[in-house]
């Protein structure tokens, strides 16, 4: 899928909604007389609200737009935000909005009638269209709406970097990455390791990119594009060159904090951290001196391909205040709703020169020709296509990705396991 239309922010092929196709502020946001009488507080499902500041800038920008609608954050940690709401939806919760973490929690909860159908603030948007809105697309229906668009690039520490009297990670394959984090990795002053990089618990470090830079489907049954991705990462660890899996995942270790202690030299992560990481460094609490490349490649060459995704919210079937929730929704995706998280990093879905002017100009932001080539990759794959057996997927390779990281499989065998598994467990 090429969207590097979509994807980079300072392409000229960027989506085109001009100030006057939005000038209202709340995009096409529904009718100002709600089914609601009075104040309405409104209650939104996020996580982990202290690391990811674009929610707090929605909703301060929100409440300025509608005085008489106060936000109520329903904050979630992040790692237990897809089960936490899985159980709350279960029960029959009222909270009114939900964040799309993942398009496979999009797929599993809409599939299950738990959202409300917001087709209409998809469609009638002004040019027809936001960046990301296929993944929410259910056989012409849409139960979302993005806010967001990101893509994966690799972060890493220039400080380090000079200190080792290394190039910067300018377009490298995976072995140059592999044989960069072994030269980063040392101690700092204070006698504490330095990793020459770190790759986050998810699945979608390994899978993803795999899947994306192999022309895979994770949806097959078929894996075997995975092994190479899966020998380098689970390599790197067992050399020291990365954290450990279990040790990042039993203590919850923050990637956030692996980068912004400089623990870490290099990390592959999305172009959502970007927010958090300008936040840090306004407020003192790192002084990480950073940039961003493009992802690494199975080959040499000076195309980018990597993989990501939108982030969107939904209206909760059983939400209390469902009018209030699509003007939050309609507010977020339109043009004040992006210069309000542009404003702080984060790459919104709906483009216009102006937020891009914006998003540049945002102190802190790296200008050097690298970090702005990591924002133009040429091919930007979704993590995870969405459809009715995505979640009964997702579990398996979650499980099996588990195995292999933790070293109680092998590459080949946890491979294996998730083959016969989806196999036989959702596509017969």
């Amino acid at each position: 899928m090429n969207r590097k239309a979509l994807a980079a922010i300072g392409a000229a092929a960027a989506l085109s909604l001009t100030l006057a196709a939005c000038g209202s502020g709340s995009g096409n946001a529904p009718d100002d007389e709600a089914t609601e009488s009075g104040p309405v507080d409104l209650s939104v499902a996020v996580w982990s609200m202290d690391q990811t500041p674009e929610f707090q800038a929605l909703f301060d920008a929100f409440e300025a737009e509608y005085p008489d609608i106060t936000i109520t954050p329903v904050d979630i940690l992040a790692d237990d935000y897809p089960e936490k709401v899985t159980t709350m939806l279960a029960g029959g919760d009222t909270t009114d909005v939900l964040t799309m973490k993942t398009l496979t929690d999009y797929s599993r909860w809409a599939g299950r009638g738990q959202l409300e159908d917001v087709t209409d603030l998809v469609t009638d948007y002004p040019d027809g269209k936001l960046a990301g809105t296929d993944g929410y697309d259910q056989d012409g229906k849409f139960f979302a709406v993005p806010y967001r668009q990101d893509f994966w690039v690799l972060y890493y520490n220039k400080a380090l970097f000079d200190a080792a009297g290394l190039d910067y990670p300018d377009h490298v394959t995976w072995d140059e990455y592999a044989d960069l984090a072994q030269k980063l990795t040392g101690t700092d002053a204070a006698g504490q390791k330095v990793y020459g990089t770190y790759n986050h618990v998810w699945r979608s470090v390994t899978q993803a990119i795999a899947q994306a830079q192999n022309d895979g489907d994770l949806l097959s049954g078929d894996y075997g594009f995975l092994t190479d991705q899966y020998d380098l990462n689970v390599g790197l660890q067992k050399d020291g060159y990365a954290l450990d899996y279990s040790t990042a995942k039993t203590q919850q270790v923050s990637y956030r904090t692996m980068f912004e202690t400089q623990a870490t030299a290099m990390m592959p992560m999305g172009t959502w951290y970007i927010s958090g990481i300008l936040q840090a460094k306004k407020d003192a609490k790192s002084t990480v001196e950073w940039g961003i490349a493009p992802m690494p490649q199975v080959d040499d060459g000076d195309t980018t391909t990597t993989f990501g995704g939108p982030t969107a919210f939904a209206v909760n079937k059983a939400a209390k205040n469902k009018d209030a929730a699509k003007k939050f929704l309609a507010f977020a995706a339109s043009l004040k709703g992006a210069e309000a998280i542009s404003a702080i990093g984060v790459v919104p879905a709906l483009q216009s020169d102006d937020v891009t002017a914006a998003y540049f100009a945002l102190e802190g932001m790296p200008t050097d020709d690298l970090s702005k080539e990591a924002f133009a990759p040429d091919d930007v794959a979704l993590e995870m296509a969405p459809s009715d057996i995505t979640a009964d997927v997702d579990v398996i390779l979650n499980e099996e990705h588990d195995l292999i990281m933790v070293g109680e499989k092998s590459v080949d065998d946890g491979i294996a396991a998730m083959e016969s598994r989806v196999k036989q467990d959702v596509l017969d």
